[in-house]
């Protein structure tokens, strides 16, 4: 007997099915609101993607015929994507830039800058969408959070083997984030603090491009033991107490690296041989992201004008100062939610405040006037975490729906994923522009903000340029080394733009683990590997979540 349904395309759920549209909106309003109180109030913003999935899997264990669609793994993704979108949109693209124009005394700038971060996180997302599956940003790499979502889904739904390898992890990733290690333990002599452990970090080593994560993992300890390792005689010239970053040294080393990935992407993109070759394997031809690519140019440069003239930037700039402005700042846009987005697939970290300050930094060196610096740096902070947080989502839609196997269900599925993120960002961009006023009301910033706010008001100290250029060296040359497939230049500069040296051991662990686990299992124990790391992501997630709510509402 023949099936019916043999040879009939598989067609992806729709947003817009009323009972996925309702959950999707309760969601998104409910990401983006703890979204925005989390980064006032801890300075970070917790990633509420597996809470989505886990809403929808809960709500499709209700015996009703409304909830029946739920227990789709394709209905589950479009509810973490839309979740995390309005969480990683309200806080960090849209409220955090709103913030510095209103420390700077400048509540003018509030709606301008508001408007041009809501277009500018837009633009963002819809980048990565046309770009996902390239060989620029592959379908293929890492982007651990993705993986965990994704996992974490199937485990739910297909129980199994699998699910009891996801559970181990997920117990172990939740169990050892409860672990409180004293810093005087591992080589903070005197210190009384204490410190948790990052298991995320420890995760994703499983997962990333393992010369990418060492370096990140060794940028990290670098920084977390500057103090111990360059405060001596030895160092005082080139580093001052030891404080790598008053002597700019990450930030040279990000700049350097930096360039040298876009020049990477350039060059991989128009090498004919490498083109012909690639566009054989990766699902978006090079063409495509070259139209991409044009698209975010103007697309970029339309919204620094935008910016410009609604921030009323003329009447405080020359002529040739502005147009210098407006090319910097869709230069600086565009240059941060690449690095954002090459940290964030390799790693699952991305360093989106501190390429900021470096792009502030640099328009300060370039003199433009304290309006002009908030716009900047609100500007460029709003690129990058959308842009990241759409590949996650993808990446986890790209796994639930069978790596590719059936190129028109992907194609469909990325579709809704990307009506889903656009739905969260426009409801994400209502939910600040009726709340922002009643966090500044009670002085509620992001702590980030502070740190751009008082830069702008203290200007840049001397020798700056000179130390950015010095250091900007050795990050491209270690970027060039590495290649555009390794990226080592720009996450050995994240690593050193992040001060949690406790991060950097986990992720050193991480990945002692895997080689050991590869010795003994070998590539037959790779996908075992994965699902137990994907299992510790999200029990680190999970409970960084709830750990950050409890300690939110406990603060009031």
């Amino acid at each position: 007997m023949t099936n019916p349904n043999e040879g009939v395309p598989q067609k992806h759920p729709s947003l817009f099915e009323p009972a996925t549209l309702l959950l999707i909106a309760v969601l998104c309003v409910f990401g983006a609101i703890i979204g925005m109180q989390l980064l006032v109030s801890l300075g970070i913003t917790a990633n509420t993607s597996l809470i989505g999935a886990l809403a929808a899997m809960a709500l499709a264990r209700v015996p009703l015929a409304i909830f029946a669609r739920y227990r789709s793994i394709h209905v589950q993704n479009l509810a973490q994507s839309a979740i995390s979108s309005a969480t990683f949109g309200a806080a960090n693209s849209l409220l955090l830039p709103v913030g510095i124009p209103w420390l700077l005394g400048r509540p003018d700038l509030v709606l301008p800058m508001l408007a041009g971060a809501f277009f500018a996180m837009l633009l963002d997302a819809y980048l990565l969408y046309r770009m996902f599956d390239s060989r620029v940003f592959p379908a293929t790499g890492a982007w651990p959070p993705g993986v965990a979502a994704a996992e974490a889904i199937k485990a739910g739904d297909e129980g199994g083997r699998k699910a009891v390898l996801m559970g181990i992890g997920f117990g172990t990733g939740i169990a050892a984030s409860f672990v409180k290690i004293p810093l005087a333990w591992i080589g903070f002599a005197g210190s009384t603090a204490v410190s948790g452990i990052p298991m995320s970090a420890f995760g994703v080593a499983f997962i990333g491009n393992i010369w990418a994560l060492l370096m990140f993992g060794v940028g990290l300890l670098l920084r977390g033991y500057s103090g111990q390792l360059f405060s001596g005689p030895t160092f005082a010239n080139l580093v001052p107490k030891g404080d790598l970053m008053a002597a700019y040294i990450p930030h040279g080393f990000m700049i350097g690296a930096g360039l040298v990935a876009l020049l990477q992407v350039a060059m991989l993109l128009f090498r004919r041989s490498e083109a012909k070759a690639g566009e054989a394997t990766a699902g978006v031809s090079d063409g495509e992201v070259k139209r991409a690519l044009g698209l975010g140019t103007v697309g970029y440069l339309v919204i620094a004008v935008f910016i410009a003239i609604v921030g009323g930037l003329m009447t405080d700039m020359s002529v040739g100062m502005l147009i210098l402005f407006v090319l910097y700042a869709a230069f600086a846009a565009y240059v941060h939610e690449l690095i954002v987005g090459l940290a964030a697939m390799h790693s699952g970290w991305f360093p989106a405040f501190a390429v900021a300050l470096i792009t502030l930094i640099i328009g300060m060196l370039m003199g433009f006037p304290m309006p002009a610096l908030a716009l900047l740096v609100g500007f460029s902070a709003a690129t990058g975490p959308a842009f990241a947080d759409m590949g996650y989502d993808l990446k986890a839609g790209y796994l639930l729906r069978g790596n590719g196997a059936d190129p028109a269900f992907e194609l469909d599925g990325r579709r809704q994923q990307l009506f889903a993120a656009m739905f969260a960002f426009i409801i994400a961009g209502a939910v600040v522009l009726f709340s922002y006023q009643s966090y500044f009301d009670q002085n509620l910033v992001a702590p980030v903000n502070k740190v751009y706010a008082a830069t702008i008001k203290a200007g840049v100290a001397p020798g700056v340029a000179w130390q950015l250029l010095l250091w900007a060296i050795p990050g491209a040359i270690l970027q060039f080394i590495g290649g555009p497939k390794r990226q080592i230049g720009v996450l050995f500069a994240t690593g050193l733009l992040i001060n949690f040296p406790m991060a950097g051991w986990a992720v050193l662990a991480g990945i002692l683990c895997r080689v050991i686990w590869e010795r003994l299992r070998g590539a037959s124990g790779e996908g075992d590997m994965e699902v137990f790391a994907a299992g510790v992501i999200a029990g680190d997630a999970i409970f960084s979540f709830f750990d950050s709510v409890s300690k939110n509402f406990w603060k009031r």
